[in-house]
C-alpha cells in the first residue's frame, strides 16, 4: 500500500505521512525475475523466480496480454481484472493495480480490479441455509429446469455491494416472488446475482477505460458450471471463454517463473500454452431482452440500499 503504482517504488510521502523509514522495508521487484534460491533440502539450488499476486496470476494465466482483454475468478466472490495497457486508468469506483512487469526491463503493465463479495458463497448460502440443494455442485442442474427465474432477483449483498455501488448499507435481498416461484426460480436467480453485479463492473470498466470488452476469460469454481456461464454471457451479450485446465493462477505464477529464466522470451511462446479444451459460451438472447432484465437488476439492487441500520437496531433473539 506504500508503493506508488506509476513509480514503482515505495512513496516517500506517504513513508512520510506514517513515520516509516524506507531502510526498514524490502526492495521491490518486478514480477519475473530470480529472487534467490532455495539453500537445502530436496530442492536445493531450484531459483524463486516468479512472484504475482493470486488475481494478478490468473490474469496472466488466462493471457490476458493485451488491453481491453479481461478475466473474472469466481470463487466464494468474484475477483474481475481488465488490462488497461502501459498506463493505469484512475476512477473512483474501482480499484487501479499492477498487472504485471515480467522482467526488471519490461514496463509496468496495469489493470482495473473490481471485487463482487458473494458469488460462490450465495451458493452456499442457499445449500446451508435453504436447504433447496444437497451439494452446491446441484445448483447449475436445479437452476437449468427453468430458461428464466419468473421475475425474481437475488441481490446477494449480504455485507454490503462491492465495486461498482460501494455500498455498505446494502443486504441480501430477493424480490420477485409469486405463488409461481419454485426453488428452480430461486436457484437460477442465485447464479445471475454474481453474473449481473460483472455486468455492473464491466460497464464501469468501459466508461472509465473507452475500452469494450470482446469477450470475457473465466476460471475458479463457480465457473466448472455450464449453465451459470451461459448465463453469464447471456447477460454481458459477449463470448464468455473457459479453458479446459482452470488452475490458471497457478499457470501464471508459473509463466512469470518461466519469464524469468528465459523458459519463454514472448507472448508469442504461449501461444499453444493451455487452448485444449477451450469452451466458449455465446450469447442467446437478444439485446432487448438482455436490457430488460439488466434494468430490473438494477430496481433491485436499488431495493437492497439502506437496510444495514434496520437490521442492526433490531434486537431479535432467534431462541
Amino acid at each position: 500500500m506504500f508503493m506508488n503504482i506509476k513509480t514503482l517504488k515505495w512513496d516517500p510521502e506517504l513513508l512520510s505521512a506514517f513515520s516509516i523509514p524506507s531502510h526498514i522495508l524490502p526492495s521491490l521487484a518486478s514480477s519475473a525475475e530470480v529472487y534467490g534460491g532455495i539453500t537445502s533440502g530436496p530442492l536445493k539450488g531450484v531459483p524463486i523466480t516468479g512472484c504475482l499476486g493470486d488475481q494478478q496470476a490468473a490474469l496472466v494465466g488466462q493471457k490476458c496480454f493485451t488491453p481491453g482483454s479481461a478475466k473474472n475468478t469466481y470463487g466464494t466472490g468474484a475477483f474481475l481484472l481488465f488490462n488497461t495497457g502501459m498506463e493505469p486508468v484512475i476512477t473512483q469506483g474501482l480499484l487501479t493495480t499492477v498487472a504485471y512487469q515480467l522482467g526488471p526491463s519490461t514496463p509496468a503493465v496495469y489493470a482495473l480490479e473490481g471485487s463482487i463479495a458473494v458469488a460462490g458463497a450465495a451458493v452456499k448460502w442457499v445449500c446451508d441455509n435453504l436447504g433447496i440443494v444437497k451439494h452446491v455442485d446441484e445448483i447449475g442442474a436445479l437452476a437449468g429446469h427453468v430458461k428464466h427465474t419468473g421475475g425474481v432477483y437475488f441481490v446477494t449483498a449480504f455485507a454490503g455491494l462491492f465495486a461498482p455501488y460501494w455500498r455498505d448499507d446494502a443486504r441480501g435481498t430477493i424480490v420477485g416472488i409469486t405463488n409461481y416461484t419454485t426453488k428452480h426460480h430461486i436457484a437460477r436467480a442465485t447464479l445471475e446475482a454474481g453474473c449481473f453485479q460483472t455486468r455492473a463492473i464491466l460497464d464501469a470498466m468501459f466508461k472509465e477505460s473507452g475500452v469494450r470488452l470482446h469477450q470475457l476469460k473465466v476460471d475458479g469454481g463457480v465457473s466448472n458450471s455450464d449453465v451459470a456461464m451461459q448465463i453469464q454471457a447471456d447477460i454481458l451479450g459477449i463470448d464468455v471463454v473457459r479453458p479446459g485446465m482452470r488452475e490458471t493462477t497457478a499457470l501464471g505464477a508459473a509463466i512469470a517463473a518461466g519469464f524469468a529464466v528465459g523458459l519463454w522470451n514472448s507472448f508469442d511462446d504461449l501461444h499453444d500454452v493451455n487452448v485444449e479444451g477451450l469452451t466458449t459460451f455465446k450469447s442467446r438472447v437478444s439485446d432487448k431482452q438482455r436490457e430488460t432484465r439488466y434494468a430490473q437488476w438494477e430496481k433491485a439492487v436499488e431495493r437492497s440500499y439502506g437496510w444495514a441500520d434496520v437490521v442492526e437496531s433490531d434486537s431479535i433473539d432467534d431462541d
